[in-house]
């Protein structure tokens, strides 16, 4: 039975144990942390994520969790409206898109893993690795090692596992707009089920989207929130649980008062803010060697502008297991794994770097900077199709291919 060694806990992480594991492998799943917490704040899962994860057993779970997204709609800085489109089963899929806490997705994944598997090694930090042609032998901060058939470097934006595959590669790079993120119970805004994007990230930049199923029962909304602010300056470091101050956001957005949502409460209301970077790498020409190859962020960090960092990861972990599954010697299928998948994600790395659907959201702001009555007579029809094609280009939005294709899952005996 080939041994898979997972590094890095996080959703991909997470979700190809649990694929590696039903797929009939043997699979160790370590993360640096000493426990794992719920970190972050709002995400989004595309319907092609949610179908595998629904294939995994995690439909029901998922339901009770997060918000089925019913359109997004992007809107001038004064609250009106530009242009929407809906989302997930509206759309035509056969399953939804769910906007959810991250630390939400985090724990149901991880308590699937201790169900099934059992074991999760924390306070594992992978160092480095040396593979031999017939294993790999996986170094461990304090000493210490593992030997497995393979290893996935599932261990995020700092990567150990890429940086010793690609080594000189630097920090992360960043496009001078700096994000804070908050949570925040409200009032529900428009329909309670919206993904609403206001301005444009030229200039300032505001989303804010519902994501809890337990909140919507009690008829309240817990508000995820993004601000987007493009800052001069030297660049911070890319730290996903590094505390933001109101005092630096609200001023970007003091006089914000959509009609619909009132930004500066929204803001005000928030527990704890989140401050970082809008980074990402540089597309690879190639993962992994031999016996090792790289997952999610590790492999393809990208701007958090299609909604698919989350479910670009959790497509990985399931492609990995079906490879690694069917296809004869660990090598080959590593090989096969890279070759579906990492001209798929470096397109979308370079699409979201590209943000097209913002240069639109800028033009609006140019022509009618003091907001307007018909969104016809600021923009053509020509320019109000391209968000469509915008959008499939962050997204990868295929509704017939997803519908219509088998399923990734294999069964534990091999079919």
């Amino acid at each position: 039975m080939t041994r898979v060694l997972v590094a890095g806990a996080g959703i991909g992480g997470l979700t190809a144990a649990l694929s590696l594991r039903a797929a009939g492998l043997d699979v160790t799943l370590v993360d640096a942390a000493r426990s794992l917490r719920p970190v972050g704040v709002g995400i989004n899962l595309l319907p092609h994520a949610v179908r595998e994860l629904t294939e995994l057993g995690l439909g029901t779970v998922l339901a009770e969790t997060g918000i089925p997204t019913a359109e997004m709609v992007h809107f001038d800085r004064h609250g009106n409206r530009i242009w929407g489109e809906p989302r997930g089963r509206a759309l035509g899929y056969h399953w939804p898109q769910y906007s959810l806490h991250r630390g939400d997705l985090q724990r149901l994944l991880l308590d699937a893993v201790l169900a099934r598997i059992g074991e999760l090694r924390t306070d594992a930090a992978v160092t480095g690795f040396h593979d031999d042609g017939d294993r790999v032998r996986v170094r461990f901060a304090g000493g210490g090692s593992l030997d497995a058939d393979v290893l996935v470097g599932a261990d995020g934006l700092h990567s150990a596992v890429r940086a010793q595959l690609h080594p000189g590669e630097g920090p992360p790079l960043w496009n001078g707009i700096r994000m804070w993120r908050g949570l925040t119970e409200t009032a529900p805004f428009l329909d309670g089920r919206t993904l609403a994007v206001a301005g444009s990230n030229e200039t300032a930049k505001f989303v804010a989207y519902p994501v809890s199923r337990s909140a919507e029962i009690r008829g309240r909304a817990l508000v995820n929130w993004v601000a987007e602010v493009r800052l001069a300056g030297r660049t911070p470091s890319a730290d996903w649980d590094r505390t933001g101050r109101l005092a630096d956001v609200l001023p970007h957005f003091g006089d914000w008062h959509l009609g619909w949502l009132d930004v500066p409460a929204l803001l005000e209301g928030t527990g704890r803010i989140l401050e970082y970077p809008m980074v990402d790498r540089d597309p690879l020409p190639w993962w992994g060697r031999g016996r090792v190859t790289l997952l999610g962020d590790a492999a393809h960090p990208m701007y958090p502008i299609g909604s698919n960092g989350a479910s670009q990861a959790v497509l990985d972990a399931r492609a990995l297991a079906r490879h690694l599954a069917t296809t004869p010697g660990p090598e080959q299928a590593l090989k096969a794994y890279e070759a579906e998948r990492r001209p798929v994600t470096n397109a979308l790395v370079l699409a979201h770097r590209d943000m097209p659907a913002d240069r639109i959201l800028a033009e609006v702001a140019r022509r009618a900077p003091d907001g307007f009555a018909r969104v016809e007579d600021v923009l053509t029809a020509d320019e109000l199709a391209a968000f469509d094609t915008a959008y499939r280009r962050t997204t990868g939005a295929d509704v017939a291919y997803l519908n219509n294709r088998e399923s990734w899952s294999v069964r534990a005996d091999g079919a």
